[in-house]
């Protein structure tokens, strides 16, 4: 194996891991500080970062007449509302089932391209999704409330609220990747993100003093996850096919989960353990030997 793929594998699983990892350290973030304000702060972070790169990447926006509303709509998709969601749901369920959940997005985006794109799934794929969407619906069911998870079903509910977001971010982007960078518009939606998030941070509980752990969680969640995870998936998008880069997206909730495990000490039901196998079987299903809908997009900054 040449060197640059080797390197962009290892890449790859280096993102699957920061962003599995961003679970747990906004899970943690959130037991000092209010929802709104972690993003708040997270996007400024992010702002920041973009900033100080802006003359080497703004090579890559030219905008074109009518493009707007795209862009305006792929914002309020993701950070706007996916945050919104996220953060939320974090707070009534682990971090390791909200990973889980995550699992389901190449599923939803296929079944929206369907129905927006008019592009076509095959039986196979329609099967996996139902059994990967079970699998969702049992393990929300057989979570039993805990210090992590009060409240299972409703954390979980706003998590997928979240991907349906991501679904429909994911459509936006798919019109616009052709004529904008996908770091450009990765730093747009850091931007954008300031502004929406300023009121609602405003008009949220802020804490006297912050711990030095919650202000590097915020930093680590600005620089280290919207920016190194771009990096990476980005890098590696350089030297593989675009479906590859995608399929390790897969990885993505076994690190969320094992994170969530190691650092947190969460810990599953039984029934919860056959429901994450029914999730990942329907995953299974649905990509085996099956063609990616989007084939570049920035990932999800989770």
């Amino acid at each position: 194996m040449p060197k640059p793929e080797l390197r962009s594998h290892i890449a790859l699983i280096l993102a699957m891991m920061l962003w599995g990892s961003s679970f747990v350290a906004l899970k943690v973030a959130l037991e000092e500080l209010a929802p709104m304000v972690v993003i708040f702060l997270r996007m400024v972070i992010g702002a920041l970062g973009f900033l100080a790169i802006w003359p080497w990447i703004r090579t890559g926006f030219r905008y074109q007449s009518g493009d707007w509303k795209y862009l305006l709509s792929m914002s309020l998709f993701e950070p706007c509302l996916y945050f919104v969601f996220e953060a939320n749901g974090l707070r009534f369920t682990s971090a390791g089932q909200a990973g889980m959940i995550t699992a389901m997005l190449p599923l939803m985006v296929a079944a929206a391209a369907w129905f927006v794109l008019d592009e076509r799934n095959s039986l196979r794929q329609w099967f996996g999704f139902v059994i990967a969407v079970t699998g969702v619906i049992a393990m929300s069911l057989a979570g039993e409330p805990n210090l992590q998870a009060p409240r299972p079903l409703l954390g979980n509910a706003l998590q997928l609220a979240a991907m349906i977001c991501a679904v429909g971010y994911t459509l936006m982007v798919k019109k616009l990747i052709l004529r904008y960078s996908a770091i450009v518009l990765t730093a747009l939606q850091c931007f954008i993100g300031v502004l929406f998030f300023l009121p609602l941070a405003a008009m949220s509980e802020w804490p006297q003093q912050m711990s030095w752990q919650t202000a590097w969680i915020i930093v680590y969640l600005g620089l280290v996850i919207t920016l190194g995870t771009y990096g990476l998936y980005n890098y590696s998008l350089g030297h593989l096919k675009a479906s590859v880069a995608a399929g390790y997206t897969n990885l993505l909730p076994v690190f969320a989960l094992l994170f969530s495990m190691v650092l947190l000490g969460e810990r599953l039901t039984t029934a919860q353990w056959l429901a994450i196998g029914v999730i990942f079987s329907g995953v299974l299903v649905s990509q085996y030997h099956s063609k990616p809908v989007i084939t570049r997009i920035p990932p999800v900054t989770g």
